[in-house]
């Protein structure tokens, strides 16, 4: 596994360089994306140490991340793979600080998690510094098309390797989906009928076809009519409504409890739609869950891991902090209470459960409420992944 897993970092890392060290690499998680950043980075610090005409005090580098978490991680790599002298050149800052920043000089930059530094605020780092080598890296392409475009316009995609590739390689586990249907109860059906009635008259008064791009239109226009506004306005204010019903759907608790019953034993990672429901899922598991989101402080989030790494409490209920980059240790099955539309978010949260762990299969299963929207957002999120089975109500 781990020659064929050098084999294909190698592939990756002389794409990078075949490119002058500007562009992209889409692979699935577990493929050794940092390690391959590391090796890139060290590489241009080293040519850059090795010319007599720069002095170490030129030589700069930054590594942007979408989290504080991922800031120490990333540091971490570099020491695992004995490059920590390049620390010295490097600094590590979240995408939510760099946007900020202006007329900056840089040998390198390397995006960790790239898409979610592709928003139009945060993309302002690329317009207002310059840097001769940007290394971007992700699981898959932004699904946005104006995202995808302006990742295509400052780093041109180098190599690329799906999730199911790197499960045919040996790379990673193999995996298996399950998707479980789940009812609505008779209060939650009413509300959630009554809400989408709403819905379908808005998107009509916003002219039914590609509704969405329609309200995203006028709400960015200043002279756009107070009446087209206030339609636009509540149709976003329906699509939120209708998907806190199916998120917030409590058949999706007794079906958790079933799950964590009937996997005594295994580490089970369990992401909700909201925070206020992964609270209720972690609840309704105590005394074996505990909970790491972004409504918890740093000292509960890192009560929480290490709860969870040494087994006092196996069940671990996030939202989305989890989602990016980060390693869960000996989780064997997912559960996903909440969804989106988005394969990126799908592919995110499997990658968490399959990094390699001999002779073990990841399982993951996906609670959703049949009949309703969240049935179309799942099958949209798991479009591109094999190995996905529906199960009977």
């Amino acid at each position: 596994m781990h020659e064929v897993k050098n084999t294909e970092q190698k592939k990756a890392l002389n794409a990078w360089a075949r490119g002058g060290y500007v562009g992209s690499i889409i692979a699935g998680t577990g493929f050794g994306k940092s390690r391959c950043g590391v090796l890139a980075t060290s590489h241009i610090i080293d040519k850059r140490l090795a010319d007599p005409l720069v002095v170490d005090e030129d030589i700069k580098a930054l590594v942007l991340v979408p989290t504080t978490q991922l800031k120490e991680q990333f540091r971490e790599e570099f020491i695992k793979w004995d490059k920590e002298y390049c620390l010295e050149f490097i600094e590590i800052m979240c995408y939510q600080s760099a946007y900020k920043l202006k007329n900056r000089h840089y040998d390198i930059v390397i995006c960790d998690e790239v898409h979610l530094g592709l928003s139009l605020k945060y993309r302002k780092f690329f317009d207002n510094n310059k840097y001769k080598a940007l290394l971007c890296m992700t699981a898959t392409l932004p699904e946005e098309y104006e995202y995808n475009l302006k990742l295509q316009q400052i780093a041109t995609i180098n190599y690329t390797i799906t999730l199911d590739k790197c499960v045919s390689l040996g790379l990673v586990s193999p995996y298996e989906i399950h998707c479980i249907p789940v009812k609505l109860t008779v209060h939650e059906q009413v509300e959630y009928n009554t809400i989408n009635k709403k819905f379908v008259y808005w998107k009509y008064q916003l002219g039914n076809f590609d509704a969405f791009d329609e309200a995203k239109r006028i709400l960015a226009d200043s002279n756009a009519s107070s009446s087209s506004k206030q339609a636009a306005a509540q149709f976003y204010a329906c699509i939120r409504s209708r998907k806190k019903v199916v998120d917030f759907a409590s058949e999706k608790i007794s079906a958790l409890q079933k799950l964590v019953t009937d996997n005594v034993g295994e580490k089970l990672l369990v992401f909700g739609g909201a925070n206020d429901f992964t609270n209720q899922l972690a609840e309704a598991n105590e005394p074996y869950s505990t909970v790491y989101h972004s409504g918890k402080t740093k000292k509960q989030r890192t009560k929480a891991i290490e709860d969870f790494k040494d087994g006092t409490k196996p069940v671990l209920c996030s939202t989305k902090a989890l989602n990016q980059g980060f390693d869960v240790p000996d989780a064997g099955i997912g559960v996903i209470c909440g969804l989106t539309s988005k394969s990126l978010s799908m592919v995110q949260r499997v990658g968490r459960l399959i990094r390699f762990q001999e002779d073990k299969i990841g399982k993951i299963y996906i609670l959703y409420v049949k009949n309703s929207q969240e049935e179309k957002w799942l099958n949209s999120s798991v479009k591109n992944l094999k190995n996905v089975t529906y199960h009977g109500i």
